[in-house]
């Protein structure tokens, strides 16, 4: 009897201790259920290519991107790339990995985001220390821009050289998709909505294009983006598996919520693996 009551007082202290935990995030598979980190890096680490799908501005997505690509670079060959590069600033990153510039140099050089010293150097250093190389992927911004504003057609007048910073026309494009459909259900009635979606699809089919122009068989390719660019199984992978459909992916979003003990059945399916944040966790900027 004496046993059991110590059995039941360890177990209540247990239950208590674990109340008073305040995690900053969990991780879950795409039905909802909680998984371990080394569960998701042994899954991960047997992939081609990853979508790690990002709130630009949450600290905890940047800190576990450099964790993971820490803890894949024993284990597999690496290459990384990013949305945040753009693809005619690919050359003056490469000068920054060879050590041919100093970060003065790329930041006067390269058009880099206003959070790039806090959330993207540290990926890009690990690249430079390790002798990696790093996918500058996304289109240059002013041709998404010209997307918006006349479709697919205005890329028609771009330069030969110009247009080597882009996904190769026609780019494809499917209309009926979920993500952009709801991105002409969001602008209503605007006067060109309807390009709305084309400039996000021009963006999602070139960082594709990178993504596949810099993997090599047997590495693994890890590539940051928006989540956006990637959730419900869309965007870049559609436009991956359209080319590549042999090649073995994995996506992982970021989702934040007040309680992220249970996972929001809106934010269930969107990944092979959702990081889901704390919504008090301070943002980057």
């Amino acid at each position: 009897m004496k046993k059991i009551a110590i059995l039941l007082l360890c177990a209540c202290c247990s239950l208590a201790a674990l109340a008073q935990q305040k995690p900053a995030y969990i991780l879950y598979n795409s039905k909802g259920k909680k998984v371990s980190y080394s569960k998701m890096l042994r899954s991960l680490q047997t992939r081609d290519i990853i979508l790690f799908g990002e709130y630009h501005n949450n600290a905890i997505a940047h800190w576990l991107q450099l964790e993971l690509v820490k803890d894949l670079h024993p284990k597999r060959p690496l290459v990384l790339g990013a949305e945040m590069i753009e693809a005619d600033n690919q050359d003056e990153l490469d000068l920054y990995l060879k050590g041919e510039i100093n970060f003065a140099g790329l930041d006067t050089l390269a058009r880099l985001w206003k959070n790039y010293k806090t959330d993207y150097a540290p990926l890009v250093d690990f690249a430079k220390a390790n002798n990696l190389a790093f996918a500058a992927t996304n289109i240059p911004r002013r041709y998404a821009s010209k997307v918006a504003q006349g479709g697919f057609e205005a890329l028609d007048t771009l330069s030969a050289e110009e247009k080597a910073w882009i996904a190769p026309l026609p780019m494809a494009y499917d209309p009926e998709l979920p993500g952009y459909k709801g991105m002409l259900t969001m602008m209503g009635d605007m006067h060109g909505s309807e390009n709305f979606p084309k400039a996000q699809a021009c963006k999602d089919a070139t960082m594709a294009h990178f993504i596949l122009q810099y993997y090599r068989p047997g590495s693994l390719f890890i590539h940051f983006n928006g989540a956006y660019h990637s959730n419900n199984y869309e965007g870049i992978l559609w436009y991956l598996q359209r080319q590549q459909p042999a090649l073995k992916y994995a996506t992982i979003t970021t989702v934040v919520q007040q309680d992220i003990h249970h996972l929001l059945e809106e934010n269930k399916g969107l990944a092979d693996f959702i990081l889901c944040v704390d919504e008090d966790v301070t943002p980057t900027y």
